[in-house]
């Protein structure tokens, strides 16, 4: 069998940029331990696969490891393999997903993702992450991922956790963002998931949901621009609507194979 295979870099105008993510289009969905073995030999952060349906696509997301409930960039790399090379002529995208419903919209080359809130909750912190972050927030929220909230951007981009000691707490599907106001932004934010074969995300969508309606509060203000610091660097364009978050970004199409299994 042979399955087509694209590699896009999400959250950026240029290759190298962003974060990669694999999509790859399927007639009809295969056994999931076949899903997870493809994941696992692409070995990146996520690989997405999507089905048509009649009201659009359905989406999966797995990483080398597990299958996961909700995913920013492959969703994003997903939208921009439908537009710009299998010709869904469109303007808006519906994928059903575990998250439930997701609706991506263009308007040029900018990607819109619409996505649930994951609203984060004061919550304390557990002595083994600060350990392994080694800077005190200045706060701790948490919804699926800590939120820890530090003075400027000049401590988000010193810091430098341990790896070794943040595998110890058991975090399930959840990780540790640390973000602070940006300096020519609203807010900068770093993603590390000690439980995933990648530590540090390059750019992380789900993440966002959480730190858009943090951030939004905070400034008093519903649209937001926002940079993930990481060593490839995300760019977002970012709105607070209810319950619900819009995180705009480019993409650009690293590859394109295929499969066979």
């Amino acid at each position: 069998m042979q399955i087509p295979i694209y590699q896009v870099d999400a959250f950026s105008d240029k290759v190298f940029g962003g974060n990669p993510a694999a999509v790859c289009p399927l007639s009809a969905w295969l056994a999931d331990d076949i899903l997870q073995k493809i994941a696992q030999e692409n070995n990146l952060a996520e690989t997405a696969f999507f089905v048509p349906t009649e009201k659009g696509f359905h989406l999966r997301w797995f990483t080398p490891e597990l299958e996961i409930d909700l995913c920013g960039h492959a969703t994003l790399a997903t939208a921009h393999v439908l537009f710009t090379c299998l010709g869904y002529a469109e303007n808006q995208i519906t994928f059903q997903s575990k998250s439930g419903d997701l609706i991506v919209s263009r308007q040029g080359d900018l990607l819109t993702l619409d996505f649930p809130t994951r609203e984060p909750q004061p919550a304390d912190l557990p002595q083994e992450i600060l350990e392994a972050i080694g800077v005190t927030p200045q706060e701790v929220l948490k919804a699926r991922d800590y939120v820890l909230v530090y003075e400027n951007e000049e401590v988000i981009q010193k810091i430098a956790p341990n790896a070794a000691l943040l595998q110890r707490v058991n975090l399930g599907t959840g990780g540790v963002i640390v973000t602070a106001k940006g300096n020519t932004v609203d807010f900068v934010s770093r993603f590390f998931t000690p439980q995933a074969s990648l530590f540090e995300d390059p750019v992380t969508g789900s993440a966002h949901c959480s730190l858009i309606p943090f951030w939004a509060k905070r400034f008093g203000k519903n649209t937001l621009h926002a940079y993930q610091i990481s060593a490839r660097k995300g760019e977002l364009f970012c709105e607070l609507l209810g319950e619900r978050v819009k995180m705009s970004g480019k993409c650009v199409l690293y590859l394109e194979g295929k499969i066979w299994v």
